[in-house]
């Protein structure tokens, strides 16, 4: 069984890891930690142990089934993850209070929150890009974002649990990198419709 070192550093990088995954796909994020714990393969920090009860991965599991085949499927996928805005932030937040749970209680709501905005960002993400992609006359694109998805989400969380300081590193940098996006895309979408609505008084 191979114990997590946890310094603050190692369970700062472990939460914003997992968080980010579970922002992508919080049921193999789930499944994924639950089935490593429950094979001795790692020991999870706090009370996130228990997420290797038998019920909690049996759940999770069959929830990423009907996830796998929800979230590719065009038009729906973006339903799909406009709902889960209320299952994969508060998910995240979940388990980041429970990695904590050996903290103060300032330091646990600390992560908390960290745990809750990171799963944001990549939720946010991820709910764009399908929208960007829908349109697409073709299913492949839907088909390969979200098995890139899965993959990515599952990958960063075994990821996590073995290399945890790496792990976080690279959750860190793409988190930065999605807010700068972000804003950039605020400030693109903002100067045009100030333009826009400059030329309408014009005109008038």
């Amino acid at each position: 069984m191979e114990a997590l070192a946890i310094s603050p550093a190692t369970l700062a990088s472990l939460i914003i890891a997992v968080s980010f995954a579970a922002g992508l796909n919080v049921y193999a994020t789930v499944c994924t930690l639950g089935i490593l714990a429950r094979l001795h393969w790692v020991v999870l920090p706090g009370q996130l142990g228990a997420l290797e009860h038998t019920w909690i991965i049996a759940a999770s599991a069959a929830l990423f089934a009907g996830e796998f085949f929800a979230d590719k499927i065009p038009g729906f996928d973006v339903v799909w993850n406009a709902l889960h805005t209320f299952i994969r932030i508060p998910a995240a937040a979940l388990m980041a209070y429970a990695a904590g749970s050996h903290l103060s209680p300032e330091q646990q709501m600390l992560v908390t929150v960290v745990g809750a905005a990171i799963a944001a960002i990549a939720h946010s993400s991820k709910t764009f890009a399908r929208i960007a992609v829908t349109p697409s006359p073709e299913p492949v694109s839907n088909i390969a974002l979200s098995s890139a998805e899965d993959v990515g989400a599952i990958g960063l969380t075994w990821f996590a649990t073995h290399h945890p300081l790496i792990a976080g590193a690279i959750a860190g940098t793409l988190t930065v990198g999605l807010i700068a996006v972000f804003a950039s895309t605020y400030r693109r979408v903002r100067a045009a419709l100030v333009r826009i609505s400059r030329r309408r008084e014009g005109t008038s």
